[in-house]
């Protein structure tokens, strides 16, 4: 069985002290693969070190929609000029986020925007987060459909008409560890099972969104976790989870362009 967390923040400071440890423990639970994914200037700097540092780690540069008021110009060109790094496969990770409003409407808006051109020139799949933006996220990219080199909807939330439009447009649909949540992760168990496989990516946003049953033990998610994610979506669609995992790893190696013409996947 090979793995592969489609989203994560290995930059984050939690993991500084034992990174080695959190790569074994990848290693142990077959995830061969991640994706780690910048939130601003900084922060996308880190992942693009850790993806040179690390073979099958890659990189996404982005500037998340909390950080979108403080961006600046000067900000895109360096994440511009970090994408032509070979470890970076997307852009992201980048959207609109209307619940705890970091930043103004306008602010996110302008800043999407910008980056889903910068994106479309360099042909690169993005990233997408949303958090109750009500529709809007959706308005905008059926709007932009025509400049998006593919995408995925990262941790997906929404309902079954938003789920939809979004496969529609062909996007991919992200699970996190929230579908293995008895309470929470109830909603999600039931549209889970009517996304088409191919379509599908794993993910755990470590060090967030611990799933069960890891955590009932720690607060940190990481990548080895990812597992436990497929595990859980391939019981509730009654699949074998091998053949799943199979399908999945080739979602996201598709998605992200790595490929066996080049010894990457």
């Amino acid at each position: 069985m090979k793995l592969f967390d489609s989203h994560c923040h290995l930059d984050d400071a939690v993991f500084e002290k034992d990174i080695a440890k959190v790569y074994h423990r990848m290693d142990e639970a077959d995830v061969v693969k991640a994706m780690t994914v910048g939130t601003d200037r900084k922060s996308s700097q880190k992942t693009v070190a850790l993806a040179d540092a690390r073979k099958h780690l890659y990189a996404a540069v982005g500037i998340h929609p909390h950080n979108a008021e403080n961006s600046t110009a000067s900000d895109l060109d360096i994440l511009r000029n970090l994408a032509a790094n070979p470890t970076v496969k997307a852009w992201g990770e980048i959207g609109l986020d209307f619940n705890r409003m970091y930043s103004p409407v306008k602010s996110q808006e302008i800043c999407l925007h910008e980056q889903i051109e910068i994106a479309g020139k360099l042909k690169l799949p993005i990233i997408f987060h949303e958090r109750d933006s009500h529709g809007r996220l959706l308005e905008i990219l059926e709007t932009r459909k025509n400049k998006i080199a593919g995408g995925v909807i990262h941790c997906f939330s929404g309902n079954q008409q938003e789920l939809k439009r979004y496969l529609n447009m062909g996007f991919y649909i992200g699970i996190t560890g929230i579908l293995t949540i008895k309470g929470r992760g109830a909603f999600l168990r039931e549209l889970a099972v009517s996304i088409p496989a191919e379509q599908i990516l794993i993910e755990t946003d470590a060090p967030y969104l611990t799933p069960a049953p890891q955590k009932n033990k720690t607060r940190r998610n990481e990548p080895a976790f990812v597992r436990s994610v497929l595990v859980k979506l391939a019981l509730i669609r009654k699949e074998d989870p091998e053949i799943l995992a199979d399908v999945l790893w080739n979602n996201t190696c598709r998605l992200f362009k790595v490929g066996i013409q080049n010894s990457e996947c």
